[in-house]
């Protein structure tokens, strides 16, 4: 079965995205399904990035729409153990300019097993231990709402 990581990015394009950046990550997750035999996993850092504005702002719905779809069962949250933290920090001492979520993001894919990491995040392109797909929009990306970038 094909393992395919999604970072954080994508959950939050997808509740809070502008349409260009939704309709972008709804086509690649839709054609990755088609495929067939896919399993699509994040980790815990997932679930940090995406709820602490909500929680911050006190926007509860938005927090049920987050805790929803990050608990659905379609859906693999991978603890971040002992390991991925090792692997994150291998990751920052081989590529300098990683941040330390996105290191942590990425070795927990590795840690996975996953096939195809999808982000928004062209900077993370630079990992070469697996397959880094960078979601781009469609043309309308100056329509109103959250461009590409960090949430928390």
């Amino acid at each position: 079965m094909r393992s395919v990581y999604l970072d954080a990015c994508c959950f939050i394009y997808l509740v809070e995205g502008t349409p260009s950046w939704k309709t972008t990550v709804e086509t690649r997750l839709r054609a990755i399904a088609a495929q067939g035999g896919a399993q699509f996993v994040t980790s815990d850092l997932t679930r940090i990035e995406c709820r602490t504005k909500p929680l911050r702002e006190q926007q509860l719905e938005l927090l049920k729409q987050y805790d929803r779809l990050l608990s659905s069962g379609e859906l693999d949250v991978l603890p971040l153990s002992r390991g991925v933290v090792d692997g994150a920090t291998e990751l920052r001492a081989k590529y300098a300019a990683l941040k330390t979520p996105d290191a942590i993001h990425l070795a927990a894919a590795l840690g996975a097993g996953a096939d195809l990491f999808v982000t928004g995040d062209v900077s993370l392109g630079v990992c070469t231990e697996l397959v880094v797909e960078v979601l781009q929009p469609t043309p309308d990306s100056d329509l109103p709402g959250l461009s590409p970038g960090k949430h928390s």
